[in-house]
């Protein structure tokens, strides 16, 4: 199957224009493809064109649109190896890590098969003997996704699917850097049988089709996943039309190891929360804080597992970190070691050269308040690491940033565990874990990270509205 249209897909048609993108390899610079530059027209054509699909989408059976999904979820698999090559061209980590995101955007789509039969009503206890009242829930409407570009394909199923499932239709518009990935979801989900115009793709100028978005009375929910100054934005142009929400943005995750820890178990965490796609996931370990009685050990055996890492292109066989998704990644990161180092802190282990896009783990000792590294999401592989004295000082210090996406702790102690997990400001706890990311479980952040949940069962309740129906008899 071409899972390579390279075309916007509105109402059922593949569509070109007459303005491109370049779509880049970020390993070389290699042009990829070019792609539509749409912008507001097209963008109001694609939200005309779900409308115009909505009710008969909603109208359907959910076990239809189950079965659809689940027709979905298996040709994504079948295509995986495909769809792999395509998101590593494009977005840059490495092989073996695309396949896994493949897989894992799938899931979304088995998952919500089976939760699109579970939009369950109720029936609640009236206060008049001649009054009956039932809840029902039914699709918010029209809905925009607006997805990133470090998982171009998880973070659409992760919208997708749930939209879907409650009978909504929707407008993608991904990120521009990785269109290739949308374009070939769209091609798979028009081969699962999902209705012209149910599922619209529009890439182009992000503030004209962001705008076109959230500013139509027509679209009634709008989930975004990017960084907390756009969701901000975001928030703020969707106001007017009071359109539901969900917002999942920038993290600044901590990572507390206690003196009792697993240190091998740590370690083996931290490479998971650090190093997955290079550092550049929303949920990465920003920040390492770890006990004075094992900070020595743990460095030295953090650093000897990073320096084992194959740094290169995502295709080439061994490569464990890929390269910086563009330009502007890459001198944000070495900006923020060079500010680190001259404000203290200290590289252990190997120290190797930043070679065009490609950064190698750094592991940072000493790291202080003060650096700009601690306050900012670093999108890289740079780990600072951070000593305590005790559990207070580390909740104290874990807790002292704006964000609250996701945190991890390392401890044996089993009282510790509840009181540091229930202690720390974030949506999203892991518990001798570096792996939180997963379909059943809810994911979204609290603080400046954003509002709302995808995946779970609750992500299926950001695209449904409740309504009381009361009834005399």
């Amino acid at each position: 199957m071409d899972l390579r249209p390279d075309a916007c897909l509105i109402g059922g048609e593949w569509r070109s224009g007459s303005e491109w993108l370049e779509v880049r390899n970020p390993a070389d610079g290699g042009l990829i493809a070019r792609v539509p530059a749409m912008g507001a027209q097209e963008t109001q054509d694609a939200i005309a064109a779900a409308a115009a699909a909505f009710p008969g989408w909603a109208a359907l059976p959910a076990s239809a649109r189950a079965d659809a999904l689940r027709r979905y979820h298996q040709l994504v698999m079948d295509h995986q190896e495909q769809l792999a090559r395509i998101l590593t061209a494009e977005q840059g980590k490495p092989l073996a890590e695309a396949r896994g995101e493949i897989a894992y955007a799938a899931s979304f789509l088995s998952w919500f098969a089976a939760e699109a039969m579970r939009a369950y009503g109720e029936v609640i206890p009236a206060t008049q003997a001649d009054r009956r009242i039932m809840v029902i829930k039914q699709p918010v409407g029209v809905a925009a996704a607006i997805t990133p570009w470090n998982f171009p394909a998880a973070m659409i199923t992760r919208k997708l699917a749930p939209a879907l499932a409650a009978g909504c239709s929707i407008v993608i518009k991904p990120a521009e850097q990785t269109p290739l990935t949308a374009f070939a979801l769209g091609v798979l989900a028009q081969a699962a049988g999902i209705p012209p115009g149910v599922v619209n793709i529009v890439t182009g100028d992000p503030v004209a089709i962001g705008g076109a978005l959230t500013a139509s009375p027509v679209v009634r929910k709008l989930s975004f996943t990017g960084s907390t100054r756009t969701g901000a934005l975001l928030y703020a142009q969707c106001a007017p039309t009071v359109k539901k929400l969900s917002l999942e943005l920038g993290g600044n995750a901590p990572f507390l190891i206690f003196d009792d820890a697993d240190i091998d178990a740590a370690v083996e965490g931290a490479m998971i929360a650090k190093f997955r796609n290079g550092g550049q996931t929303c949920v990465c370990a920003n920040r390492f804080y770890v006990q004075d009685g094992i900070y020595d050990r743990f460095v030295e055996a953090f650093a000897a597992a990073a320096d084992a890492l194959t740094v290169g292109p995502g295709d080439a066989p061994g490569t464990a970190i890929g390269p910086l998704v563009d330009d502007a990644a890459v001198a944000k990161v070495t900006a923020l070691i060079a500010d680190a180092k001259a404000k203290g802190a200290m590289p252990v282990g190997a120290e190797r050269p930043v070679e065009g896009r490609f950064v190698p783990p750094v592991i940072l000792a000493n790291a202080a308040p003060g650096m700009r590294l601690l306050k900012e999401e670093i999108f890289g592989p740079v780990a600072p690491v951070i000593r305590f004295a005790d559990e207070a000082e580390a909740i104290r210090l874990a807790n002292a940033v704006p964000d609250g996406l996701a945190a991890y702790v390392y401890t044996r102690d089993l009282a510790r565990s509840w009181r540091v997990g229930e202690a720390l400001e974030a949506g999203m706890v892991g518990v001798n874990t570096g792996a939180i990311s997963t379909e059943v479980a809810p994911f979204g952040g609290i603080k400046m990270s954003g509002l709302g949940r995808e995946g779970s069962r609750h992500g299926l309740d950001d695209y449904l509205e409740l309504k009381t129906m009361t009834v005399a008899l």
